[in-house]
C-alpha cells in the first residue's frame, strides 16, 4: 500500500513546490519563463497519455476490436472535460477569456479552472495504480506517470500561485491556494482507483477516459496559450523537453 499512496501523493507534492516560487520570485512571472514552462506541461502531459494511459489500453484487448475500449474512452475524456468548461466559470491559469459569466471572484475562478485542469491528471495516477494491481502492467510504470505528472505540476503551481500574488493576496495565501488546488489530484486518483479495481472490465475504457481528459486540457488550454505572441516558438521547445522527459520516465521505469 505504500507504494500506491506515494503514487496518489506525488503530483501535489509537484504542485507545493511550484507554488512555493511566490516565495523567491517577484509578483509577475516573465512571459518567457511562462511561455517554455506552459510548453513543457504539455508535452508531459501528451506523452504520459500515449505511453502510460492509451498504448495499455489498448494492449488489454485482443484482435481489431482492441481499439474500440480506447476510442469511446477517448472521446468520453474530451466531452466530459468539454461539458466541465462550458459550465464551470473559470479563467485560464496563464490569461486568455474567461467561462461563463458569474459573481464569482477572479480567485474563485481560477481555482475552478486548476481543478479542471487537476482532476484528470488525478483520475490518470489512479488509472494507472489500478492496472499495476491488476497485473497489466508493473507499479513502475504507475510511478512513471505520477513523477511526470508531478513534474509538470511544478511550473503549474508556479503559474497558479504568481498571478494569485500580483493581484493582491499575500505570499502565504497565494502559496496556499496554489497548493490546495492539488488536492483535487490524490482525491480523484483515490476515487478512480476503488472505482476501477471494483470493475476491472471497464480499466481500458478508464485509460482512454483519462487520456482523453488530458489531452482535452493540453489542446483547449495549453498550447493556445503558450503558442501567442511574440517567441512562441519558445514554447514548442518547452514542450519537445518535456514530451523527451516524460517518454524516457516512462519506457526505463514502466
Amino acid at each position: 500500500m505504500v507504494p500506491v499512496f506515494v503514487a496518489l501523493i506525488i503530483p501535489l507534492l509537484g504542485t507545493a513546490l511550484g507554488s512555493a516560487f511566490v516565495f523567491f520570485m517577484k509578483k509577475e512571472m516573465p512571459g518567457l519563463v511562462q511561455k517554455i514552462l506552459l510548453g513543457f506541461a504539455s508535452g508531459v502531459m501528451v506523452a504520459a497519455s500515449v505511453w502510460s494511459l492509451l498504448i495499455p489500453s489498448l494492449e488489454m484487448g485482443e484482435g481489431s476490436a482492441s481499439v474500440i475500449p480506447p476510442v469511446i474512452g477517448l472521446l468520453g475524456g474530451f466531452a466530459f472535460l468539454l461539458l466541465i468548461d462550458y459550465i464551470t466559470p473559470h479563467i485560464h491559469p496563464a490569461g486568455g477569456p474567461e467561462g461563463p459569466e458569474s459573481k464569482f471572484s477572479r480567485t474563485t475562478k481560477l481555482a475552478l479552472a486548476v481543478t479542471i485542469h487537476n482532476f484528470p491528471e488525478g483520475m490518470a495516477v489512479g488509472v494507472a495504480i489500478a492496472g499495476a494491481l491488476a497485473a497489466d502492467f508493473n507499479m513502475a510504470g504507475a510511478v512513471a506517470l505520477s513523477l511526470g505528472i508531478a513534474i509538470q505540476n511544478v511550473p503549474e503551481g508556479a503559474i497558479i500561485s504568481m498571478p494569485l500574488r500580483a493581484a493582491g493576496n499575500s505570499r502565504w495565501k497565494a502559496f496556499g491556494i496554489g497548493t490546495l488546488s492539488g488536492a483535487v489530484e490524490p482525491a480523484g486518483g483515490a476515487i478512480v482507483l476503488l472505482l476501477a479495481t471494483s470493475v476491472l472490465g471497464i480499466m481500458p475504457y478508464m485509460l482512454a477516459f483519462a487520456a482523453g481528459a488530458m489531452l482535452y486540457v493540453v489542446i483547449e488550454e495549453l498550447v493556445p496559450e503558450y503558442s501567442q505572441g511574440n517567441h512562441s516558438n519558445i514554447g514548442t521547445v518547452g514542450f519537445a523537453l518535456g514530451f523527451a522527459l516524460m517518454m524516457v520516465l516512462d519506457v526505463v521505469l514502466g
